[in-house]
């Protein structure tokens, strides 16, 4: 069985969309314990998205031992300043704020795990920039988006309303979402071709 360990819909979506057939099992972890932890080892962004993704697989697999479990994560970098998910509406609006006009790094890492191992992992970038927008727009963007945007890293979706605020975008759309698709797919053809069955 392949569990994904995430409650995340944009990556269910991505999964779907490639004819996965899969379970939930969100994954609970001490994410902010386990990035200070790391960070205080001197692991940069994309050690911190690969070290929360591993964490996510290995414990929904402490649990479903029989399981292939996909962990992932990401991590917004401004400079050397990670960012979080946004509380509501009004710390969205503030993170907004901050990144208009400025380039920021989103670091995704995704893991396999089975049995209390990870057999692969790895981590992907995507650097984006957010236009100038005025703050009309960016309330008329977060007027249509809703509390979806709550569950986004950089307070923004780039499959809805919010990509009119965007000026540039450098890496892969997959990995924007939450998932380096074709790194995982290569990973899963390589662990458990039979979880592929018609496409190996």
């Amino acid at each position: 069985m392949l569990v994904l360990a995430s409650r995340s819909p944009a990556r269910a979506a991505l999964l779907t969309a490639a004819g996965l057939r899969f379970a939930v099992s969100p994954a609970q972890i001490d994410e902010r314990g386990l990035e200070a932890r790391a960070l205080g080892t001197g692991a940069g962004a994309g050690d911190v998205a690969r070290a929360l993704a591993e964490a996510k697989a290995l414990a929904v697999a402490a649990d479903r031992p029989d399981a292939l479990v996909i962990g992932a994560d990401q991590v917004l970098a401004l400079g050397s300043e990670l960012l979080h998910k946004p509380a509501d509406l009004a710390a969205t609006r503030a993170q907004l704020d901050r990144l208009r006009g400025r380039r920021h790094t989103l670091w995704c890492g995704v893991a396999l795990a089975r049995a209390g191992h990870i057999l692969w992992s790895d981590i992907a970038e995507a650097t984006l920039t957010l236009r100038r927008f005025s703050p009309v727009e960016r309330d008329r963007v977060l007027a249509l988006e809703g509390d979806r945007v709550l569950g986004a890293v950089g307070g923004y979706r780039l499959e809805g309303p919010s990509v009119q605020l965007f000026e540039r975008i450098d890496g892969d759309y997959f990995t924007i979402l939450g998932l380096p698709l074709l790194p995982l797919l290569a990973a899963l053809r390589a662990h458990a071709p039979h979880l592929l069955e018609g496409f190996t």
